[in-house]
């Protein structure tokens, strides 16, 4: 019908709704398609489109909680690698959930293009089990032979347990994410190792979500026993945790850095800011995202990735929140 309408083919028509006219489409038969599609009101049927091709232009981003703001960074990333030719669909779950396998599948109705899993567990992969092109990212700890691209979370861990070592801490609290991804758990037990060969010693440890308000709840629940044990600083798995620490350490008025101090994980753009600034390991998400978004593009081209396995480094920004605790 718009074919019609405009006076011309439908192979010109479908040049002119894909993008594809440089060269091969006059702009005088791009002004009268476009002109049909506005008097008909004629959309793409995508999902026919897909079926034609094998797969749609879509790509899936399966993340824990894309509810934390460290995830608006990894998505800018991939939007920067994948362009235009690509719609980005986000697979969200509850705050503190991670995805299910066989809600993702279900996407798979749509013909994705490809998948891109973060933050990833060995149990949620091997249930997946998927034949789409997939990059993983934030995988550390994790067995695939699906290509990733990872941050060196463990040795973010250690740059904190030397940062708080040097400082004289001898005695921390782990405040850890209760997502339960592989990624949380090698933050945890890297910074256990190397405070255990540092002589500080991990007092005690709870979770929340990656949430401000649920972090503040449990801080302020553990914060007791814990000041009974002799913490003397909190080591939170996230930027998101460490604000809900900041936050009640206030109300209760436990000075920081003096009386306790704070570190986070992600380094958040209001993590320099906050009162006070927070000392943060910072990851290069939007280089991760872009790096994730180049991998998937080589696969659905079949074209052969260089370093299918890349780990970016993780470094500690110092700030405010860490100090000597009074009296030491």
């Amino acid at each position: 019908m718009v074919a019609a309408s405009a006076g011309v083919s439908a192979a010109t028509v479908s040049l002119v709704t894909s993008g594809k006219t440089a060269g091969r489409v006059s702009a005088e038969n791009i002004a009268r398609v476009e002109s049909a599609i506005n008097e008909l009101g004629y959309v793409v049927d995508g999902l026919g489109s897909s079926l034609a091709k094998g797969r749609s232009d879509i790509v899936i981003l399966v993340a824990p909680d894309v509810s934390n703001p460290f995830y608006a960074k990894v998505i800018a990333g991939v939007r920067e690698s994948i362009g235009k030719d690509f719609q980005l669909l986000l697979s969200v779950t509850d705050a503190g959930q991670t995805p299910a396998p066989s809600d993702v599948r279900r996407l798979l109705a749509l013909r994705p293009a490809g998948l891109l899993v973060d933050a990833p567990s060995s149990a949620f992969l091997d249930e997946l089990r998927v034949p789409d092109p997939m990059v993983l990212l934030d995988a550390a700890g994790v067995a695939s032979d699906a290509p990733s691209v990872n941050f060196d979370v463990a040795q973010g861990a250690r740059l904190l347990a030397e940062h708080l070592a040097a400082l004289g801490h001898r005695k921390v609290a782990y405040l850890d994410s209760s997502t339960g991804t592989t990624t949380f758990q090698v933050r945890r037990e890297a910074f256990a190792d190397a405070a255990a060969g540092l002589g500080l010693e991990v007092v005690a440890t709870t979770s929340s979500t990656i949430d401000v308000g649920t972090s503040a709840r449990a801080f302020t629940q553990a914060w007791a026993g814990w000041s009974r044990k002799g913490a003397t600083a909190v080591v939170c798995a996230t930027d998101t945790h460490a604000y809900g620490v900041l936050q009640e350490a206030r109300v209760a008025g436990i000075a920081v850095p003096q009386a306790l101090a704070v570190t986070g994980f992600d380094d958040l753009p209001y993590s320099e800011s906050s009162n006070p600034s927070l000392t943060s390991v910072h990851l290069p998400a939007f280089e991760m995202g872009r790096l994730a978004g180049k991998h998937l593009l080589a696969l659905i081209s079949g074209d052969e990735i260089e370093r299918p396995d890349l780990s970016l480094e993780a470094t500690l920004v110092v700030r405010g929140s860490t100090a000597v605790p009074a009296g030491m």
